[in-house]
Parts: C-alpha cells; structure tokens; sequence
C-alpha cells in the first residue's frame, strides 16, 4: 500500500519520502492475488512487469472438502474476457521489491532500515506535520509533510499508538504456515490455482503453487481448536494435513522446507481512516481473513484511492482529515462487501455448493467478490441469499470515520 501511494503521487510530481523499517528484499506474507489487482499494478505501469518476471499464474479458486471431494473451479476466464482474468501467486520479496522500485523510478525517496517512533504534532492545532525516526545506526531524524501516510502493515503505527484498534470477534483466528517442495501440483489449467481445504470445525487449509517447485500451505482456524493439544506448530500441521484427505494426498510426496510462521489476531479495522495530516493506508488500515485472498487487493486499492485523495486534497490546499472521509468510504466498502463472504464462509451451515445450488443466476455476482470486483455493483441479492441458509454481521460503524479538528460530528 505504502509504495503503491508513494509511486502513483510521485508520477503525479509530488515530492514523496518513504520510510522503509526492514531492508529490502524482505520476507512478507500475502502470496495470493484476486484478478482485480491487475488495475492497479496497469496503472503503475507493472502489469507486464509481472509475467516477465515469472510468477506463477494463476486461474482460478477451488475449494475441498475434508474427504477430499472438490468443488467445480471458479475459472476468472470463463466469468470475463480480459486480462486480468489471469492473476499470481507471488513471492512477496519480489513482488514488494517491484513496488518500491517502482516508486523510486517514479522520484521518490526511499530510507531503508529506517524506524519511525512517533508522530509530530503542530503545538497550535494538533495535525500531524511530521514523524520521528531512528536508523539501524542508532540515527534520529525529523522529517516534515504536508500528509503523512501510515502504511506500516499489521505493526499498525497509528492505530497502536491511539488505540484505534476494533478487532472482529468473530474472526479472531490463528494462522500457522510453511512451505513444501515436490508437493503435487493439479495438471492444466489448475496447476496453478489457490485451494481452499477445509478442515472440522470449519477450519480451512490453504494451498498455493509458487514457481521453482514451491507450494505455500497454512491452516486456520480457531485457537482452541489448533491448540488443542499441543503448540508445536510443527506437531499442529502433522496433526491437520491428516483430517483432509486432498491436502494429505498432495503433500504425501513432498518435503517441507523453511521455518513454521504463526499469527493471530487476525481480523481488524481501525476506527478512524485518518487525522488532521495523516492518512491510513493497507494493514494499518485493516486487515481482514485472508481466506479469500484479499489482503492484497485491499492493500493496492487503497494506496491507489490515498494517492488520488492525497494529491487532490494538496491541491485544494486542505489536507485536514475531513478530505479522506471518502477515501475512507471507499476503502471500507470493499473491505465490508469481503467480510460479509467471509463471515458466510465461516457459518456452519453456509457452502458454496449450496448457495450455487439453490441460485446458480447468482454464481456470476459470487464469482465477481471472489475476483474483486466490489466497486460499482450491487450485490443486495447475493447477500440475500446468503442469509437463506445463514446469519450475516451488520456493517461495521468504524473506518469511514475520520478525527481532527474539521472531523464531521
């Protein structure tokens, strides 16, 4: 998100600075892509960029059940003609370190290994002018912006240091991950193609192919559930790679490779999208569970929506929080329309096969979340549905709200 704002206001002849914690290339997780990241990554001139550099293509999203038997794929290509109906799986290192080298093409400034430790405040009104930062070598900075962007992931700068933080009870999962090689790939058009494996209890695996005979799996689900008995996470993925038999089956050959990941606490918004000089952007925004694979678009739409926010507010000469209540909207409308899926994903009662089964008019509005499209439509009937077969959450009142001084009351 960071470096998508950064690239698209340099372009735009704005003098940006970007802040950088970790020395690039760098570890992230966030592998798979929705189609409707190609807009983004056009506009940056980078969807091209993608395919030189290899990634692993990808076309479609399946999910299993736990005796192994699979769902027909949501194939992008037979939903819509167009490039982006072709999307990645991506390893993050790469894929970030494009981003930030786009940006600094475009004339931005990157610091890296650079840590930034608070926020200035002007001493009259309050607004953020500026931010504090300290460098490996133990160097402390001050630097001074018109707009600040927060776009410091899941460390959440701001929303930690004014306890903006609004979790989502009822996705409070723990997510434990690693990688295998010589694992079994699907033949054809789903060599490529994120599995989605449940689990008992509604837990669920995922499964994504990366290039160089690499597979990415993790397990989700609720904390009582994966801990039930020990937490090795080593010992959790022996113990769940059993209870699907797709998973087992897939992995029977393979070899694993690399450390186990862990984290929690997954599902988060903040209450405010901005202040007086500061605009929240990516994971320090929100972040939702990633069973849909939203984490990335989500993070590239709203460094793009920040980026025009930003640039038109700096022309307007009001950069008070009041200038990204709509930013926020945007934001959090894509984020709501994906937690609804979500929240259905996790209903006992709630399957694919089902709802498709019961309205397969509505299969093309469901394959149209499941791709990004989430801007522009009216999904009142898919939802509708939805709620035939189980309960979904009320929107939520937080992260289109925006604080400071000239804040709407």
């Amino acid at each position: 998100a960071g470096s998508t704002a950064a690239a698209l206001l340099a372009e735009k002849g704005r003098r940006v600075l970007v802040l950088e914690k970790e020395k690039f290339p760098r570890y992230h997780i966030g592998e798979s892509m929705m189609p409707y990241c190609w807009f983004t990554l056009d506009r940056l001139g980078l969807a091209q960029t993608m395919d030189e550099i290899g990634f692993q293509q990808k076309l479609s999203v399946q999910f299993v059940g736990t005796e192994g038997k699979v769902s027909r794929p949501f194939y992008f290509f037979q939903h819509y003609d167009h490039p982006s109906a072709t999307t990645w799986q991506v390893e993050r290192s790469v894929f970030d370190q494009m981003l930030v080298d786009k940006a600094r093409q475009n004339g931005a400034v990157v610091i890296e290994e650079t840590k930034v430790h608070e926020v200035i405040r002007d001493e009259t009104d309050g607004r953020v002018k500026g931010v504090r930062s300290e460098t490996r070598q133990g160097r402390i900075d001050e630097w001074f912006a018109p707009v600040t962007v927060d776009a410091t992931g899941r460390d959440a700068f701001m929303i930690s240091k004014q306890k903006w933080r609004q979790r989502d009870p009822m996705l409070n999962k723990v997510a434990i991950w690693t990688y295998y090689e010589d694992a079994v790939r699907d033949p054809g058009l789903d060599a490529g193609s994120t599995t989605v494996a449940y689990l008992p209890g509604k837990g669920w695996f995922w499964y994504i192919p990366m290039r160089d005979n690499r597979v990415s799996v993790g397990v989700v689900a609720e904390r009582d559930y994966l801990y039930r008995d020990t937490r090795d996470p080593g010992e959790i993925m022996a113990r769940e790679i059993h209870e699907n038999r797709w998973i087992e089956e897939h992995l029977a050959p393979a070899r694993q490779v690399g450390e186990y990941w862990v984290t929690g606490e997954y599902s988060y918004r903040s209450k405010f999208c901005a202040d007086d000089g500061v605009v929240l952007v990516g994971d320090a925004f929100g972040f939702l569970d990633p069973v849909f694979s939203s984490g990335v678009f989500l993070a590239l739409k709203s460094g793009e929506l920040a980026a025009d926010a930003i640039d038109e507010a700096l022309t307007a000469g009001d950069v008070s929080a009041s200038r990204f209540q709509d930013y926020g909207e945007k934001v959090c409308l894509g984020m709501e329309m994906m937690r609804k899926i979500v929240y259905a994903f996790y209903d006992e009662n709630f399957s694919f096969g089902k709802l498709v089964k019961a309205h397969p008019e509505l299969r093309p509005k469901l394959t149209d979340l499941l791709i990004g499209n989430v801007y522009g439509q009216d999904f009142d009937d898919l939802f509708a549905a939805i709620e035939e077969i189980c309960a979904l959450p009320p929107e939520l009142d937080y992260g289109m709200k925006v604080v400071g001084a000239g804040a709407p009351v």
